[in-house]
């Protein structure tokens, strides 16, 4: 893995998708630029993309929907990848929805719409891998899709402000895609798709060597 450098904010463009590589003990944070934006995160180990956080392993592993601060999403080698280290937004993302697609934009009689699918499919082809076997189930940050009690879901408008943020520590060398889900076809969004940023906050020299 290629050590790299991130002096500034990577800016994720509004329905679209942009990647970090980090070191074990590197922090990535996805910031909400303008609020009401869900963010599509797929997380790969750098070394071999047949490895790639689970939600299924994840929610075995924490025996919650999703995990809560100070907890490691894994691996479908159930190995941690990423720690939910810090959240500044008021904390509602969603492990159960997946990725949009073109099929799923088909079905509006929107063919040609931008989705999170392809977004990830564009940004590891930028990182040598052309074909991906198939689509991780996404850690959705900011998506507020809640449970009932009947076990129904629900489709509501990302709750997060302005300059919230959520953080991650990568607990491998690990390739993150973050997509800024181009969804407009139902309200998870709020008035539209909008930008991300991901701020990559360098390991100290004590967690590189934990």
């Amino acid at each position: 893995m290629t050590a790299l450098s991130y002096p500034e904010p990577v800016t994720v463009p509004a329905r679209q998708a942009r990647s970090v590589l980090l070191r074990t003990g590197d922090r990535v944070r996805i910031t909400d630029v303008a609020g009401g934006q869900v963010g599509d995160v797929f997380a790969y180990n750098a070394d071999d993309i047949t490895e790639y956080h689970s939600a299924a392993h994840t929610r075995t592993h924490t025996s919650r929907l999703f995990p809560t601060l100070g907890e490691a999403f894994v691996t479908n080698r159930r190995r941690p990848i990423l720690t939910y280290l810090d959240d500044t937004s008021p904390g509602t993302h969603d492990m159960l929805i997946a990725a949009c697609d073109p099929e799923r934009y088909a079905a509006y009689g929107d063919p040609g719409h931008a989705s999170c699918a392809e977004n990830l499919a564009l940004a590891m082809a930028g990182h040598g891998y052309p074909a991906l076997p198939h689509i991780p189930q996404p850690i959705n940050v900011f998506m507020r899709i809640p449970v009932g009690a009947d076990g129904d879901l629900s489709w509501f408008a990302a709750p997060t402000r302005p300059g919230d943020a959520i953080t991650f520590r990568a607990e491998m060398d690990c390739l993150v895609v973050v997509s800024s889900c181009p969804q407009d076809h139902n309200v998870i969004n709020g008035a539209g798709p909008s930008p991300l940023t991901l701020t990559v906050l360098p390991a100290t020299t004590e967690e590189k060597i934990r």
